[in-house]
């Protein structure tokens, strides 16, 4: 790469990730933001400081997945990293096993990655008579069977990693089952809210109910009453005396919508406090009408 080109890639808008070049967040990145320049980072910590002092404009965080469930701690740190979701992505995961040039399946006597690709894979590993080697994560993993560059060793990662790092696809389609989903959001530090007739969008939300009787049944009969849909509703207990909660909802529909609003100020009335993360458009993934495909969050805001 030419000097002019390795400082046209510094000076372009970057995305932040969790992960090493070549993880799934990576490619999620790609795929949703793939104007950005990817920024790998160590943590939700690390990403989230990186898009609040200017090193990215967008930050592409996984909140969950449809096989392991949620990813720690993400919806109790969101509160503190002062940022808005402004977009949302749904990524397939496809395993694949990435071996240096010349292995085979013979030849593998031991398959590294990250203990819930591990996992994901089961069947084919115990079938194929190997030894599970735990990494950080996929990249990394895809990383280490480079630098080994022998034919006995073998990683569980993506396409992408297996392009950075100069590894051959052996096997595709490689976990027990094929419907592997993580969903990411894309958080910025100021809110990019869709106008209320530019198509389904979904609204996500935290708060605290009252210490009272009944109150979490009472502050969501507002969403019943005026059919609004709650797709995800999680609970995380404050402190330590197991007495507290703080949950986090995702809904479908606008606030500025009448039926949102009354709904919203229903559940303000049987709180302690709630607080907005963003409104944004919903992606394709989510089969709402009204959506033909996920338009990409404006990067310039």
């Amino acid at each position: 790469m030419t000097g002019d080109n390795r400082l046209h890639l510094q000076t372009r808008p970057r995305v932040s990730f969790i992960g090493l070049e070549g993880a799934y967040s990576h490619l999620a990145c790609a795929e949703a933001l793939g104007e950005l320049v990817p920024l790998p980072c160590s943590t939700f910590e690390e990403a989230c400081a990186a898009l609040a002092d200017g090193r990215a404009v967008r930050a592409m965080i996984p909140i969950e997945n449809n096989q392991v469930g949620r990813v720690a701690d993400i919806h109790q740190l969101l509160p503190e990293a002062d940022l808005a979701i402004v977009g949302e992505h749904f990524q397939t995961v496809e395993h694949r096993l990435l071996v240096p040039p010349g292995a085979s399946l013979h030849s593998i006597e031991a398959v590294h990655s990250h203990v819930q690709a591990l996992a994901q894979c089961h069947t084919f590993l115990r079938d194929l008579g190997v030894r599970d080697v735990v990494e950080a994560d996929t990249a990394g993993a895809a990383s280490t069977v480079a630098a080994l560059g022998d034919p006995a060793h073998a990683a569980i990662a993506s396409d992408l990693a297996a392009e950075l790092f100069g590894l051959e696809v052996l096997a595709e389609e490689i976990a027990d089952s094929p419907n592997n989903t993580t969903r990411f959001i894309i958080l910025a530090r100021q809110r990019v809210t869709p106008h209320p007739d530019d198509g389904p969008v979904i609204t996500t939300i935290l708060f605290k109910v009252r210490s009272v009787p009944a109150a979490l049944y009472k502050a969501l009969g507002g969403f019943a009453t005026n059919g609004v849909n709650l797709t995800k509703l999680e609970s995380y207990l404050l402190g330590d005396r197991f007495t507290v909660a703080q949950f986090y909802a995702d809904l479908v529909g606008h606030p500025e919508d009448p039926r949102v609003a009354l709904a919203l100020e229903e559940l303000r009335f049987f709180s302690e406090w709630l607080q907005i993360l963003g409104t944004y458009p919903a992606h394709r993934f989510r089969g709402l009408p009204g959506r033909s495909g996920a338009p990409t969050p404006n990067a310039k805001q």
